[in-house]
């Protein structure tokens, strides 16, 4: 009886084993990840179907809350092993359809797995989706609606959505009404594959109104495939939220904030971007100089440097910037790098002829944006002015051990 393979000596294998094991690892890897993704589809397709015959429903037979209480015990009852079918969830069903109703969009085939359940397709990865619905009156069985495979419904929301989670759905639908920007955020969060936890973020913090609205000279200084991507990298203006600066703080404050908030800096920065390092040595002609932030952009396959201004932009930091990515180019740049980018973030940038003309005649690719934060900086100065010190709210929380530690001394010295 021949042993397992994991019971073989190393030596006694072929020389190609390895490499196959490698490569039918990565192939079973490969397939589980395309049957799950053409399960959440069949999902989100399902769901889209449920709450337009709902809607439809609704509006011909004037179907109530009853009704749809009926109809999530009938389908709960009829397929017991799937969790989506509560009331609550009917009900995001229907504005979920009822939100992408206007909008016209000829379905794209959807992957099949030809003969297969998807539930044996997916390895377990997923409950078997409801693969057909039948039409019924209000009277008959709601679990036995029209007899249709979700993938041949003549309509469908728009491509993305049907790619993302439907707790990234909801998450689209409860926090942002106008669907072009629900669009918007779709298509990033499929192309980042973005967490609920960073969509939530970057809805909150209004990211399609900031994207790409910082002002360059890219359009002057880079080829044009990499012009337009370098100015969709960059945003304006940026918010660091997560920093509590007073108006008292300096520049090195500011960067040491974001330097210990790294992960909240990069999340900001956005997709692509990598933290190189802070306050990073370049020498010219036997002078030290010092970058404020470094990153490397992964798809731009470039360096960016960042230079960090407490003040409003005055057209000297450009000139400055171009000195740093002249040195930075000739200094550390790899032959396959792209060149590198500068990216001014300075408290103010609204004088935006200023900016421009600053960058006019500039060889170097830089970008203007401002940074903000919305903390200690938002409240009326007659309230910063009230608000207590670090020292004094430590003072205040160790008082009662003071005075415990006074009542102690008096009582054994009595």
């Amino acid at each position: 009886m021949s042993k397992p393979a994991s019971q073989i000596k190393t030596s006694l294998l072929p020389s190609t084993y390895a490499p196959l094991l490698a490569d039918l690892k990565a192939r079973v890897r490969a397939s589980q990840v395309k049957a799950a993704v053409a399960v959440n589809r069949e999902l989100i397709l399902l769901y889209w179907h449920i709450g337009r015959e709902i809607l439809r429903a609704q509006k011909a037979e004037g179907w109530g809350a009853k009704v749809i209480e009926q109809l999530a015990t009938d389908l709960s009852a009829e397929f017991p092993e799937i969790d989506g079918f509560s009331v609550r969830n009917l009900k995001y069903m229907r504005a979920f359809a009822d939100a992408w109703e206007a909008i016209e969009i000829v379905q794209q085939p959807v992957a099949q797995l030809a003969g297969t359940s998807f539930q044996q397709a997916a390895g377990q990865i997923a409950p078997q989706p409801v693969a057909q619905l039948r039409k019924a009156k209000v009277q008959q069985s709601v679990a036995q609606l029209v007899s249709q495979p979700v993938t041949q419904f003549e309509g469908a929301p728009p491509e993305p959505l049907s790619l993302l989670p439907w707790s990234a759905n909801l998450i689209l639908l409860h926090k942002l009404k106008d669907p072009a920007t629900r669009l918007w955020y779709a298509r990033k969060a499929v192309e980042h594959g973005w967490s609920r936890a960073v969509l939530t973020v970057q809805i909150e913090s209004r990211l399609h109104e900031r994207s790409g609205k910082a002002i360059t000279n890219f359009g002057r200084t880079l080829p044009p495939a990499q012009s337009d991507m370098a100015r969709e990298v960059l945003k304006d203006p940026y918010t660091f939220d997560f920093l509590t600066l007073g108006e008292a703080a300096h520049e090195r404050d500011l960067e040491r904030g974001l330097v210990e908030h790294v992960q909240k800096l990069l999340l900001e920065m956005g997709a692509g971007f990598a933290f190189v390092g802070r306050q990073v040595h370049v020498e010219v002609g036997g002078e030290d100089f010092y970058l404020d932030l470094l990153f490397y952009h992964l798809r731009l396959r470039c360096f960016m440097v960042v230079d960090l201004k407490m003040k409003p932009f005055e057209p000297e930091f450009a000139g400055k910037m171009n000195f740093y990515l002249s040195a930075l180019d000739d200094k550390m740049r790899h032959k396959d790098d792209a060149p590198s980018i500068g990216l001014l973030l300075c408290k103010d940038s609204k004088n935006k002829l200023k900016v421009e003309y600053a960058l006019r005649d500039v060889k170097k690719p830089i970008g203007v944006a401002e940074w903000q934060t919305r903390l200690v900086e938002s409240l009326p100065k007659k309230l910063q002015g009230s608000l207590p010190a670090i020292e004094d709210i430590e003072r205040e929380l160790n008082k009662p051990l003071r005075e415990r530690a006074k009542r102690k001394f008096l009582k054994n010295n009595a």
